[in-house]
């Protein structure tokens, strides 16, 4: 009897992993097809609220009238921008949970990402007199990622830098090779958190009692997100902070 154990066993665990592939490529359709469905329509009739509001805080075809009503329009425009960013993180989230992110790792430079990033933050930097100093400025390290996933995360986290850095702060950017991967900390100058937060604050829709997010109305996407590229990636994002010593987000990729 015992000679017929075995392959009932096998045949138990394979039956059994055909179940659970065949309910995870169910999953996977229903994700393309969420993400399919919300991108457009979320995304078309937002695009057009924030389109039209524009032009009628610009009074592009006329005076309003009433003052009030530019105000409106205005309003109206920077919360359009505010829910499609909303929209923008919450389909992130669900592509790169279901395992339907495309992504296409190239090895690149890590000095060309951070400019063209911290290119698109000149003007919160300069709202908030922020400086940024990067550890040997055109010899960074080559990595090996997808192009948008890596400027999305450093975005995320050097945004959280800001926000956290006091008024004329400074925010420290460096990177060095380690053996098959690179590391980059991004550093700054705020108030820090409590270590036991930092799990919760890595979920999504989280968001601490702290400097690290309480001056912000996000729905507390922007770490998870890093998160999870820089886990797709074949990377990993760690942070390490102590209350008023600041916020140092350390990402692993692989060298290029």
């Amino acid at each position: 009897m015992s000679t017929n154990v075995v392959p009932i066993n096998r045949r138990s665990e394979a039956r059994r992993r055909a179940v659970v592939d065949r309910r995870a490529s169910i999953l996977e359709k229903r994700n393309r097809s969420f993400l399919r469905l919300a991108s457009h329509e979320l995304r078309t009739p937002l695009n057009s609220v924030i389109g039209f509001s524009e032009i009628l805080a610009n009074e592009l075809c006329g005076p309003l009238g009433a003052p009030q009503y530019k105000d409106y329009a205005e309003h109206v425009r920077l919360s359009g921008h505010k829910l499609l960013r909303l929209v923008n993180q919450v389909l992130e989230i669900v592509r790169l949970e279901g395992a339907a992110a495309d992504l296409q790792m190239i090895s690149e430079p890590l000095d060309h990402a951070v400019d063209d990033v911290l290119d698109g933050l000149a003007e919160e930097l300069r709202a908030k007199s922020v400086r940024i100093a990067v550890a040997e400025r055109g010899r960074l390290p080559m990595v090996r990622a997808d192009a948008r996933g890596l400027r999305t995360v450093l975005s995320n986290l050097i945004q959280n830098a800001i926000t956290s850095t006091p008024q004329g702060g400074e925010i420290r950017i460096a990177a060095r090779s380690k053996g098959p991967c690179v590391e980059l900390t991004i550093t700054d100058e705020g108030e820090g958190v409590d270590p036991a937060d930092i799990p919760r604050l890595m979920r999504p829709f989280e968001q601490g009692e702290n400097a690290l997010t309480r001056s912000r109305n996000g729905a507390g996407l922007g770490l998870p997100i890093a998160k999870l590229l820089c886990r797709n990636m074949s990377g990993a994002l760690r942070l390490r902070c102590e209350p008023g010593l600041g916020v140092e987000a350390m990402v692993t990729l692989p060298a290029g």
